[in-house]
């Protein structure tokens, strides 16, 4: 996408590299046309200004979203961390907490799986906290009504088996795969398809989804690490290296 530039935008660039510059007044048309001609001249000669000026925005701007999010992670930290509502794993008592919004549907959530676990189990003092965030779709929707059911009715060991099964599937999270599993685990179907579409159930994807909303996660996977939110695939490193530094932190 081509880059456009506003003459106050050139004139901010310009005055950045030329100090000196802003020391002048503009006090005629005439004025005022040579020297966007001179801006427009200086630019083209040096476009890496340009460059350097949007990688400087770039960080900037993430800057302003890392902090806005750690509020957020503040504001919310009991909803996000200690909500009696998600399942909770890994090493209960852990000096570091990873929670993961996922859609059961979301091939980037099922990539991000196999690594999320191999962290939790090489470090041995993790928790591990799992919200239900469907946005792909009604199958992804009924899975999680699912998911959150079985654990409600059935308690978190069955729950695991869901999210395992669901979460490792080769085809679609929908109708057919939520059958199967009622089978392979003996459920009763119609206890579960009241829970289901409980208000319960339905309130714990609406808390999850505005939690998701505020802390900007707009797509699966999300991770709040810490004050750190991490959106998407990320390689074991980096999760590694953020729970790091949110223990050294703290």
């Amino acid at each position: 996408m081509p880059l456009k530039f506003s003459i106050a935008a050139a004139l901010a660039l310009f005055f950045t590299a030329n100090p000196a510059a802003a020391e002048f007044s503009i006090e005629s048309e005439s004025e005022r046309s040579s020297l966007q001609t001179e801006i427009r001249s200086y630019l083209l000669e040096n476009p890496e200004i340009i460059l350097e000026a949007l990688q400087i925005w770039e960080q900037r701007q993430q800057f302003v979203k890392e902090q806005a999010q750690a509020f957020v992670v503040e504001q919310y930290y009991d909803e996000i961390f200690f909500d009696d509502d998600s399942w909770v794993g890994g090493s209960l008592d852990g000096s570091a907490t990873i929670v993961e919004f996922i859609d059961y549907n979301c091939g980037y959530c099922r990539r991000a799986h196999d690594d999320v676990q191999r962290l939790i189990s090489d470090d041995g003092d993790i928790r591990f906290v799992v919200k239900e965030y469907p946005i792909l779709g009604q199958d992804s929707e009924l899975a999680a009504q699912f998911a959150i059911a079985v654990r409600r009715l059935y308690g978190d060991e069955a729950y695991w088996s869901v999210h395992e099964a669901l979460i490792t599937l080769e085809g679609a999270a929908d109708i057919l795969a939520l059958e199967s599993l009622v089978d392979e685990l003996n459920l009763d179907i119609e206890g579960l398809e009241a829970e289901m579409l409980s208000d319960k159930v339905m309130s714990v994807i609406e808390t999850n989804r505005s939690l998701a909303f505020a802390l900007g996660v707009n797509g699966t996977p999300g991770f709040v690490i810490g004050k750190s939110v991490l959106q998407g695939v990320q390689p074991y490193e980096v999760m590694q290296d953020t729970v790091a530094a949110w223990r050294s932190a703290n």
